[in-house]
């Protein structure tokens, strides 16, 4: 059985189903619906937009080549929201890939562990913005910071696995967060928007 005719919509395990057999209008269809949730996904890791829309382009390789590993009658209930979890994660390795790749000997100092150990105490200037605020001030960090930021206060990751991903000691990625997180507040601290600044005045 194929995919439904061009005029019609096929539901996502129609497509899947067809993207398995390699078909390609499914597979221009997978990519254009879910070229923008990847494209924003490699853009936290990524130095520019090229640089993202290549580990975009080479996710979705991937995407296609595993996809027989994506079970979707295990999620009858929710084959949207699961496929969006496991193509999120094939876009986050593959940028960092990219990341190992072009930007890993650059700002990997690290920190005494009197240093970096000097956890936050209660709510701090970060916790007011909002996502979108969040990751414009994000993209601006160096990228070793950028990337180990990414991975663990957005993606959810723990220190162990950022060191395994990255290919840096459990001590680095420490470090390098500490720094990310000094270096949004010193953003904040500049920054010309009332609404923001205030919570870092004093």
């Amino acid at each position: 059985m194929h995919i439904s005719p061009p005029d019609s919509v096929p539901t996502l395990p129609e497509l899947l189903a067809a993207c398995q057999r390699q078909e390609r209008l499914a597979q221009r269809r997978l990519y254009g619906q879910f070229h923008g949730f990847a494209l924003t996904v490699c853009l936290r890791y990524a130095r520019n937009r090229e640089q993202a829309l290549e580990a975009v382009n080479d996710g979705f390789l991937k995407v296609f080549r595993d996809l027989h590993r994506f079970d979707a009658s295990r999620h009858p209930q929710d084959v949207p929201g699961s496929f969006r979890g496991w193509l999120k994660r094939i876009m986050i390795h593959t940028a960092i890939d990219h990341y190992r790749a072009n930007e890993r000997h650059q700002y990997q100092q690290e920190l005494d562990d009197t240093t970096y150990n000097q956890a936050d105490g209660g709510a701090t200037p970060l916790d007011s913005l909002s996502y979108d605020e969040l990751l414009a001030l994000v993209q601006r960090l160096p990228p070793a910071y950028r990337a180990v930021f990414n991975l663990i206060v957005i993606d959810g990751f723990g220190h162990e696995e950022v060191a395994e991903q990255l290919g840096i000691s459990v001590g680095t990625s420490k470090s390098n967060l500490f720094k990310a997180r000094a270096h949004l507040r010193t953003m904040l601290a500049h920054t010309s928007t009332p609404s923001l600044a205030r919570y870092v005045v004093g």
